[in-house]
């Protein structure tokens, strides 16, 4: 009786001990919610890894872009960090030529610097921004269909 009655205590203070230690934890390899088409055209998925709160001043989304799928113009207050995790997608800054990001890369965008990034017209990409603060994104004008082919045609990328 002496031995389940010590059992029982060491338990019961293990498992008070294993409730003191809440972490929140998130997946990177949560596909996340399903994107509104605002700023967008195609298939997109978000997943709010990190939010800026309290003395955290960064965010980290993960974001997925389904083949042929496009973010439109926008700038942020503060300089962004893109990861490409797995596929292929194209990246431009406002007056720059754009380019194709792989898996692998990381490019980073100053802050007021318009520019917008999508997945390629043949594959998906997913990445994960990094960018400060907890105000918005100012989008800036739309990224239409006919100037993202003209894009992936000049990659050569059709």
């Amino acid at each position: 009786m002496k031995k389940i009655f010590c059992l029982f205590s060491f338990l019961f203070s293990f498992s008070l001990l294993a409730q003191s230690n809440d972490y929140t934890l998130r997946s990177y390899k949560e596909e996340g919610r399903k994107a509104p088409n605002t700023h967008y055209i195609g298939e997109a998925w978000l997943n709010s890894l990190i939010r800026a709160e309290g003395d955290l001043n960064y965010n980290i989304t993960k974001a997925t872009f389904k083949a042929n799928s496009t973010l439109d113009w926008h700038k942020h207050s503060t300089p962004q960090i893109l990861i490409i995790v797995e596929g292929e997608g194209y990246y431009q800054e406002k007056g720059k030529d754009p380019i194709v990001l792989k898996t692998g890369d990381v490019i980073q965008c100053n802050s007021g610097i318009e520019h917008w990034h999508a997945s390629s017209k043949k594959s998906d990409v997913t990445y994960l921004a990094i960018y400060g603060g907890a105000e918005p994104t100012t989008w800036t004008e739309v990224l239409t269909q006919k100037a993202y082919d003209e894009v992936a045609e000049m990659l050569n990328d059709e």
